[in-house]
């Protein structure tokens, strides 16, 4: 166990039982979590509600204790390889961010990724650590043997919304740059605009401004989706927004009211705009190295079920 500053963060050193969470009713198969608990403290955290319904603090507390799973690898090896295994997709980020902080120290992450590549068994990473590029040797012959993506989420570049909204998480200019830094090296990258929050960062400059700037960067692809609010990741956001934007308060109460997700009539006019961006500015697979086939578009359907 350690600590680290400035925001003290507790470190517990606990091996697991199991790697792998089975998934269903979705596209890929399992989840992949070297660590539980998260310093990112995104105040729209969408684990925050897990949190809550496990009684777990959901609020300010929140990813003051991160979890590291030490044994974590040597798991997945034995899980891997069992007989009745068939190399099922492996969603990597679902629960909490595989390259925050802790990862530079515990490489957990990269003895995971070592581990699904000796066994040539697809996976997909949804992150905001550019910490990612270090193990580009690794994705790289990951990718020569199985489907491998990569997914950068970026919901905005305002410097004002990143600060309130994600305070301890890397620019994103810098999470750009390692989606360029993928590309370049032939792996899958693209970037994931979610969560949008209404009246603060779905201005069309805005929305323009991250697809623009994905495209430059080489993203493979580009998806976007609004905020969610759970029990949990409610009361901790509204909280926050009541602090950083009195004025939108109102706006949420009503769009949300007793509902968690909006409806269609406001999902579908934003990915229309996404989508009509992404096709103005050539937004696509334009790598000159094809080290795998296609592989299924998971990180949207990950961002949908949680």
């Amino acid at each position: 166990m350690f600590y680290d500053e400035p925001m003290r963060v507790e470190y517990r050193e606990e091996p697991c039982r199991s790697a792998l969470n089975r998934v269903k009713g979705m596209r890929f198969d399992w989840s992949l979590n070297p660590y539980m608990g998260c310093v990112h403290r995104c105040t729209f955290c969408y684990v925050r509600a897990f949190e809550a319904r496990a009684d777990r603090p959901f609020d300010d507390r929140y990813g003051a204790s991160i979890r590291v799973k030490t044994n974590v690898a040597e798991v997945l090896r034995r899980e891997l390889g069992r007989p009745r295994w068939a190399r099922e997709s492996v969603a990597i980020g679902a629960a909490t961010d595989p390259y925050q902080p802790a990862e530079g120290r515990y490489k957990l992450t990269r003895a995971c990724l070592e581990v699904l590549g000796d066994a040539s068994n697809p996976f997909s990473i949804i992150t905001r650590g550019p910490m990612i590029v270090r193990d580009l040797d690794l994705l790289a012959r990951a990718a020569e043997r199985a489907n491998v993506s990569v997914t950068f989420s970026i919901p905005t570049l305002d410097e004002d919304v990143w600060r309130k909204t994600e305070p301890s998480t890397a620019h994103p200019r810098q999470r750009l740059k390692a989606v360029k830094a993928l590309t370049d090296a032939g792996i899958r990258a693209g970037v994931g605009m979610a969560p949008i929050l209404p009246g603060i960062s779905n201005k069309p400059s805005q929305l323009r401004e991250v697809v623009k700037a994905a495209r430059d960067a080489g993203a493979t692809g580009i998806w976007t989706n609004l905020l969610f609010l759970r029990p949990g990741t409610r009361e901790h956001f509204l909280e926050n927004l009541a602090r950083d934007w009195p004025e939108e308060l109102e706006r949420y109460q009503r769009l949300y009211g007793r509902r968690a997700y909006l409806g269609k009539e406001h999902t579908k006019p934003l990915k229309d705009e996404v989508n009509a961006l992404a096709r103005e500015y050539g937004v696509r697979d334009r790598r000159s190295i094809r080290l795998q086939p296609e592989p299924p578009v998971i990180a949207e359907q990950l961002a949908l079920a949680v």
